[in-house]
């Protein structure tokens, strides 16, 4: 029996949160649009990653299987925190916060060394991402956060990107959308 590929609902699920969040970090938002990212985060983002890096231990990906459970739960994190706990914390240890997931990316970014070129693309943008977000609360240097959001809005386009590729080129039996080679 095939079991059916669970990354390209673990991209999506990634990446749309990502773009809405982007959006805000990136200031083309108000924080007042931030209640849609949370809601988000909840179904999709954390809840869709999660369901999709459980899905991922059967097929014996253990790399799917920690990123899609870290990510869901990243997002659940995030969400819980903005929701119910965030009044009070200090922007520097929302900056640790941040920059733990940072490590987390980087962690999985040497892990890619034997996946496509999209994947690394997505976890080098991502490690990034985390670095300029972590900057810029630990700084509060307004523009840290901006930048962050304009690599959180990459790193949301090459997940698209990728989930679209899974999809497309396992539906089509051939390359229809290109994710670079796969080495090792």
């Amino acid at each position: 029996m095939k079991l059916a590929n669970p990354a390209p609902i673990g991209l999506l699920g990634f990446a749309l949160t990502t773009w809405l969040l982007s959006l805000v970090n990136a200031g083309f938002y108000a924080g007042a649009s931030v209640p849609m990212v949370l809601a988000m985060a909840f179904a999709f983002g954390g809840t869709a990653q999660f369901i999709a890096g459980l899905l991922e231990y059967p097929r014996g990906n253990t790399f799917g299987f920690v990123a899609f459970c870290g990510y869901g739960s990243f997002w659940w994190s995030f969400a819980l925190f903005v929701k119910f706990f965030a009044v009070g914390v200090p922007g520097g240890f929302v900056g640790w916060y941040l920059a733990l997931w940072g490590v987390f990316t980087l962690l999985l970014l040497l892990a890619t060394s034997r996946s496509s070129r999209a994947v690394q693309a997505i976890f080098a943008a991502l490690t990034v991402t985390f670095a300029l977000l972590s900057a810029g609360a630990f700084t509060g240097v307004a523009s840290l956060t901006t930048f962050g959001g304009y690599f959180g809005l990459l790193t949301a386009f090459l997940a698209f990107y990728l989930a679209a590729a899974e999809v497309i080129n396992e539906g089509s039996g051939k390359t229809v959308l290109p994710v670079g080679p796969y080495l090792g």
